[in-house]
């Protein structure tokens, strides 16, 4: 008696739990299987500053430079490193990991003048150090 019991309980918990997957909605499931027909995305400028992008890369293998933004202008900003751990534009208020096969990459719009430290701290490290600076200015 117990085990007919126990069988129909657990028989109205699979029943739930179908309904309860056949309701969930389709956005939320993700396919590995199924390919995308939308076009590869593109960096954008914003609206009337008709430039792309600049780039500007910092090496953390070498000493530490100056790299110079122009305000107003977007800017993706890669900093490469030699070893894991964080990378900090500090007074910008953005950290992003990196190793030494993937470089952080930082979305930059400056609005005004200022000079932001490049600075990495190591995993595991308390220490950063610093791998340049950022100084953005207004064109010429």
């Amino acid at each position: 008696m117990e085990l007919r019991r126990a069988l129909l309980l657990f028989a109205i918990v699979l029943g739930v739990a179908a309904v309860v997957a056949a309701l969930a909605s389709p956005t939320s499931r993700r396919s590995d299987t199924t390919t995308s027909s939308a076009p590869p995305a593109r960096e954008v400028a914003p609206r009337g500053s008709g430039r792309p992008p600049a780039r500007v890369r910092v090496n953390g293998r070498h000493a530490p430079v100056t790299r110079r933004l122009q305000v107003g202008r977007a800017t993706t900003v890669v900093v490469s490193v030699d070893e894991p751990g964080q990378v900090e534009l500090r007074g910008l208020g953005l950290t992003q990991p990196a190793e030494p096969g993937t470089p952080a990459t930082f979305e930059t719009l400056p609005s005004a003048r200022g000079r932001y430290e490049v600075l990495f701290t190591p995993a595991g490290g308390v220490r950063a150090r610093p791998l340049g600076r950022l100084v953005s200015r207004p064109a010429n």
